[in-house]
């Protein structure tokens, strides 16, 4: 393990707001950095002092920015390729209105994605809309072969996550899942949300084949209202779901001369939103240029934070958090940046949640599973005042 650079005095008004709170919990609403509270300002002022000419500022300055951020840290070469919406559901919705009305939409996924996927698959599979062919996360070491055996052309759209919420488990080799998918019509989806700016992406030798979106709530530290998604060309030309942004710039028009759409990723524009979220994110990636920080050196400091709380677990065990509920260890598996404890009985992990919470230490579980997320606002000293609070129960 090596010595870590300290990023917390960028941290310090959601850490002096609680104090003796330890917050692992990363993975489900990381720390805003103190840059964003100025962002937040900046909005606010701006839309007074532009007023009417707020969008034109907003699509001409604040929008081109976090695109050219974006498409740098995921290898892009087109930042026009990248959208923006509130949220990762909007997108959904608009790709499935992309697909023939005549039948049902067919899809592969897996059993592990995130519920604005499985949730809304699941309701239009009620109806017959969709049918959907899921394929079990586990056993892990297998995962992308099984997936990709199970792709052919009889899917409509192929979704899959690049970290799974709710074990971490990373598909390491994007490029090579998405390049042996042999159908070239299927609309492939990455839903990146865990694993942009967490875990290193370069989507160069897949952006003109793969969709991606992921957004602000995570490892992005921009909080809510900012998410976006990398659109291939040739893909969703003429979303049915379809808002009024959609038709800035417009130029692609329908067979017939119906609505007309924008040529390039504007084209999944939505309609009148709070741009706010876009100008902390704009903030927080300004500031990990100035830091030089990118998704390599963020997943590096977590990673060691997370081999350091590990360590301690096997030289101090704590009840609390038994070490052999680990699901899949980092250093050995590819993972995002938590951990998941397996406790293999829901009142067992939301009670061992309730005593963390009692403790002042931030988590959360889903069903089974606890989860501890690491971020920059964390140190070793965070790590080891975790430690002996899990000792202490």
């Amino acid at each position: 393990m090596t010595t870590q650079a300290s990023y917390k005095a960028h941290f310090s008004r959601f850490l002096e707001a609680a104090p003796q709170r330890l917050h692992f919990a990363a993975h489900s609403h990381h720390y805003w950095p103190d840059v964003t509270f100025d962002a937040q300002l900046a909005c606010w002022q701006d839309a007074a002092r532009l007023a009417d000419g707020k969008w034109a500022h907003v699509f001409g300055e604040v929008v081109p920015a976090v695109q050219r951020a974006i498409a740098g840290h995921l290898g892009l070469d087109d930042p026009a390729s990248l959208t923006f919406a509130p949220n990762t559901h909007e997108f959904l919705r608009r790709l499935l209105s992309c697909f023939p009305l005549d039948r049902p939409v067919r899809i592969l996924t897996s059993d592990g994605e995130f519920h604005s996927f499985t949730r809304q698959a699941a309701r239009l599979e009620e109806d017959g809309l969709v049918a959907v062919t899921r394929v079990p996360v586990e056993p892990f070491a297998d995962f992308t072969r099984r997936f990709i055996a199970a792709a052919g052309a009889s899917h409509d759209l192929i979704f899959v996550s690049q970290v799974f919420f709710n074990s971490g488990f990373a598909v390491a080799d994007l490029d090579g899942l998405v390049r042996r998918i042999m159908s070239a019509e299927a609309y492939v989806v990455i839903d990146g949300y865990h694993g942009f700016l967490a875990r290193p992406t370069d989507l160069g030798g897949i952006a003109q084949r793969a969709f991606y979106l992921a957004g602000g709530y995570k490892y992005a530290m921009s909080g809510e209202g900012a998410c976006f998604l990398h659109v291939p060309p040739g893909f969703g030309l003429r979303p049915r779901d379809t808002g009024w942004y959609a038709a800035f710039g417009a130029l692609e028009l329908g067979d017939s001369g119906g609505v007309a759409y924008a040529p390039d990723a504007a084209r999944f524009l939505g309609a009148t939103f709070d741009p706010v979220g876009l100008y902390r994110l704009r903030a927080v990636l300004g500031l990990l240029d100035a830091l030089g920080l990118d998704a390599a050196a963020i997943h590096r400091h977590a990673l060691d934070l997370q081999c350091r709380f590990l360590a301690g677990l096997r030289s101090r065990p704590a009840a609390a958090l038994p070490l052999e509920c680990l699901l899949l260890d980092p250093e050995r598996q590819p993972c995002g940046n938590f951990l998941t404890f397996d406790f293999g009985n829901e009142a067992v992990a939301a009670a061992a949640h309730g005593r963390l919470k009692a403790a002042d230490i931030s988590t959360d579980f889903r069903g089974t599973r606890l989860r501890l997320g690491f971020g920059l606002y964390q140190d070793p000293e965070d790590v080891e005042a975790l430690l002996d609070r899990l000792v202490a129960l």
